[in-house]
């Protein structure tokens, strides 16, 4: 089993528009709701993978009914802490003349502590049988920055985390062994703009210091750069017509957690999770998946000429 944590999921409003033009009266060519937010595309991409996974979120209010009842429907493991304060609503607006999406995020609503405590209660339970975890995602304002730390003191197995800054920072010293930050998250992480790959290699460098065992940091469209185990290498990402970016690299998570679980090298696993990221890039709802055009579009990840 895997397990996905994280604790800001969204309930996601998907706008299409052919034209969209600012300021003025915009009718959508298509409305989509969804379960969304990173660990719910980590939930779905995990599920469309195939094989056993569980995810566990905080939800409340009626958004939090909707993901709820979506999750049943989509026949997918959740264990759910409920909350005081309603699940946020995000809205992506898409453009068919552009291939960047509009982005309008609420940000997710103050944790109390002793609701902080139960997930970290529910995940310790559901991470005992996991094979592998991915965890994922900012922290609600007034979390504690450890909580990541604690979530790993928790768990047995190998973990993903994607995750940026002080909480990505208070827990290497737990050696998940996955960190993938993109390159702007892992920047931020230390304060510094990484303008030159040099400066990539020593930030990357830097968080092997700090506990990493294996760092992949995404660039869109201009590779992936993988480090671990002496080595380091720049890998090119699929090629394919981009529908909706939305949750790209939290698909590349859950296929490398699925890679990982099914007993891959960790290389290999991050080349099935590029190909997850891409097919995700070229379908409208985030997360949903066809297995066979993963494992087709990971087959084609090359190193960088």
């Amino acid at each position: 089993m895997i397990v996905a944590a994280g604790l800001t999921p969204a309930w996601q409003h998907i706008l299409l528009f052919e034209g969209l033009r600012a300021g003025e009266v915009n009718r959508a060519r298509e409305v989509h709701w969804c379960a969304s937010g990173k660990v719910l595309n980590v939930a779905v991409a995990l599920h469309s993978l195939g094989g056993p996974s569980l995810t566990v979120i905080p939800a409340g209010g009626a958004t939090g009914e909707n993901i709820a009842r979506e999750l049943d429907g989509l026949g997918i493991r959740y264990r759910q802490v409920k909350i005081a304060a309603p699940t946020r609503v995000c809205t992506t607006l898409l453009d068919t003349a552009f291939s960047s999406p509009t982005e309008l995020v609420e940000n997710a609503q103050a944790l109390a502590p002793e609701e902080v405590q139960e997930y970290l209660r529910a995940y310790g339970e559901a991470a005992m049988d996991a094979r592998a975890v991915v965890l994922s995602g900012s922290l609600p304002p007034g979390t504690p920055a450890g909580f990541y730390r604690d979530c790993l003191e928790r768990t047995r197995c190998p973990a993903v985390l994607d995750a940026r800054g002080p909480e990505l920072l208070e827990a290497l010293p737990l050696e998940p062994l996955v960190v993938k930050p993109n390159r702007e998250e892992l920047g931020r992480t230390f304060g510094k703009e990484l303008r030159t790959d040099e400066d990539l290699k020593a930030a990357i460098e830097e968080m092997h210091r700090l506990g990493a065992r294996w760092v992949a940091v995404s660039q869109g469209k201009a590779g992936l750069w993988l480090s671990g185990e002496g080595t380091i290498l720049c890998l090119r990402p699929p090629v394919v017509r981009t529908v909706n970016p939305i949750g790209c690299g939290d698909c590349m998570a859950a296929g490398i957690a699925w890679g990982i679980a099914r007993g891959m090298g960790v290389p290999d696993a991050v080349r099935l999770g590029m190909g997850a990221a891409a097919q995700n890039a070229s379908v409208l709802l985030p997360g949903r998946l066809d297995p066979l055009t993963v494992r087709s579009l990971a087959a084609g990840v090359e190193p960088a000429a």
